[in-house]
């Protein structure tokens, strides 16, 4: 027996249900070590060559005019090469994708997508691209979480979890919040919150932090300094920051739907635009290139004059989402917060300008920006906050940060009706992310976990004497077989028991042709989730599934009545 527990399939079965937690918080800690090792990687295959030639990850600055216009080109090129020599690729990587994954194939996420997504984010980030790094980040921990799932075939319901584990996973790695992973992989990408979720996400999103702490060392993203908010009579400043920061995000979301009607034009041509544009645009304003984590240390510091905060927050706010509409395979989470701390920048120095009294340092504005811009964008405003907490070590921010955090999302979501950038995204391509309560509630269990294993195979020809034992098992599926040995119907033994109640039996008997009803042999895959099950039932107008392993052998019965009964009494919400 107890061999039996630690085997591979009794570790599939057990996941099959919802509050398989030991399981669950294995499955968040090889996730969270796998993630954050490839974390490692990625960042070192970004940082390592742009440390060779600009002598630090971040000093696009210090390139002349003419490589700033031709190193975005240059990338492009790059790119147009990898795109046509892997024709699917523009629809095989990035976040919509991954919901696309979530929503229509299970979380199932191939192998390819996750070394395109690797290079292509890496070649765009290298050659000073206006883009982040954490949306390719979060979809290589996803793809990487997935992977893991599908070489250990585990049930479907454990990989949209454990997408959600490498997502976590990344966002800590990527910025050193483990919190604000957590948060975000629950409000963002599985868009809901439950408690044996909660327990496996945060093992990943710790575990991936330790990894990358163990191996680089523990680096700040920012150079934050130390302040709070001055006095209760800034509050209305907060507050319109809130409502900029939430007509930026709409607009911001606005420029990258529309860019994404020019989908239909060549690879090439999209591409090569987005070069063009972003080199001529760091012409001006270098900053923009790259993920400009050293312009937002700037930014909090308040060492950017206004006139060029009011050029950078142009230039980025109209070419990154442009470029990330156009299809360049990188992030939009880094551009968010630069928007947002120059926003908020912007804001400190007037709010200086028109008080008399001490108005708060500048950085508070700056990151209180960072986070209105990001929750508003995202549609995560407890992540936004979390992650303001996290960012700054600092409690002082989050009562200034709930006010602009709150009122932004407010502006974006009620006065001009936009959703997350995702799911936008999503909708803009024709396909839909949200799920029905009864989609989510089935989705978190598996058909192995309710499937009824109580069950017995039989030829369909069988003599008085095998058909009484047969019965005295008191099995409650029959499954008949035809003499070449392969199934052909269900029945209920009821029937049988009523054949053989009557005087007249003659034999043998032909269990294909007593009176009984039988139902047709539909198979499903112990890994299919209870939604998956409702769904075949429903397309396929039956009531019974025959549930299979991985070898193709039937396992057990399931029921429209079970997966109902599972619905209304035995849920965890």
């Amino acid at each position: 027996m107890q061999k039996h527990h630690l085997s591979l399939q009794y570790f599939r079965e057990r996941l099959a249900h919802y509050d398989a937690l030991p399981q669950l918080v294995i499955l968040g800690l090889l996730s969270g070590i796998m993630t954050g090792l490839l974390m490692v990687l990625f960042r070192l295959a970004v940082e390592l060559p742009l440390t060779f030639w600009l002598g630090h990850p971040d000093d696009f600055e210090s390139l002349s005019s003419l490589e700033h216009f031709i190193w975005p080109v240059i990338g492009s090129v790059v790119l147009i090469l990898i795109f046509y020599l892997w024709p699917a690729a523009a629809k095989q990587v990035g976040m919509v994708n991954l919901f696309e994954r979530l929503s229509y194939y299970q979380g199932s996420i191939p192998g390819k997508s996750l070394v395109l997504q690797f290079v292509s984010a890496t070649v765009a980030l290298v050659s000073g691209h206006s883009v982040g790094r954490e949306g390719p980040a979060i979809f290589l921990g996803a793809a990487c979480s997935s992977l893991l799932g599908q070489q250990l075939r585990l049930p479907n319901n454990s990989l949209r979890l454990l997408i959600g584990c490498g997502a976590a996973a990344a966002i800590s790695a990527a910025f050193n919040t483990p919190l604000a992973g957590v948060i975000f992989a629950m409000e963002v990408i599985l868009l809901e919150y439950t408690l044996i979720g909660f327990t496996p996400v945060i093992v990943a999103a710790v575990s991936a932090d330790l990894v990358m702490r163990g191996i680089l060392g523990h680096n700040n993203a920012f150079d934050v300094p130390l302040f709070k908010i001055g006095t209760l009579a800034e509050i209305p400043w907060v507050m319109l920051l809130g409502v900029v920061v939430g007509l930026c995000a709409a607009a911001f979301n606005h420029t990258m739907l529309q860019a994404y009607k020019l989908a239909k034009w060549p690879v090439g041509v999209r591409f090569l635009l987005a070069g063009v544009l972003t080199g001529a645009a760091a012409i001006v304003y270098p900053q923009i290139m790259g993920v400009g984590y050293d312009t937002i240390s700037e930014a909090l510091w308040g060492r950017l004059e206004l006139q060029l905060l009011l050029g950078l927050l142009l230039a980025k706010l109209l070419i990154t989402p442009f470029i990330l509409g156009l299809g360049i395979p990188a992030g939009l989470i880094g551009p968010t917060l630069f928007i947002g701390a120059i926003i908020g920048s912007i804001f400190g120095i007037i709010g200086g300008w028109f008080s008399d009294m001490s108005v708060s340092h500048i950085g508070l504005y700056a990151m209180l920006g960072m986070g209105a811009m990001m929750g508003a964008v995202l549609n995560a405003p407890l992540a936004a906050l979390v992650a303001l907490l996290e960012l700054t070590g600092n409690p002082n921010i989050i009562f200034p940060g709930m006010i602009a955090v709150v009122i932004s999302n407010l502006t974006v979501r009620y006065f001009f009706n936009l959703p997350s950038i995702f799911l936008s995204s999503l909708q803009a391509q024709g396909l839909d992310y949200r799920q029905e309560p009864i989609a989510q509630a089935l989705s978190r269990a598996a058909v192995a976990s309710l499937m009824d294993r109580s069950f017995i195979t039989t030829d369909h020809l069988i003599n008085l004497a095998s058909a009484e034992a047969l019965l005295a098992g008191k099995p409650h599926w029959i499954l008949l077989q035809e003499p070449e040995q392969t199934a052909k119907s269900l029945m209920l033994p009821n029937d049988l028991q009523s054949y053989l109640a009557r005087d007249e039996k003659p034999e043998p008997i032909n269990l294909l042709e007593i009176p009984a009803e039988r139902f047709d042999i539909v198979t499903l895959s112990f890994r299919a989730t209870l939604y998956e099950a409702l769904q075949k039932m429903n397309e396929q107008h039956i009531n019974n599934l025959c549930v299979t392993s991985n070898q193709g052998e039937i396992m057990g019965i399931l029921t429209r009545a079970q997966i109902e009964y599972y619905y209304t009494h035995k849920q965890t919400l």
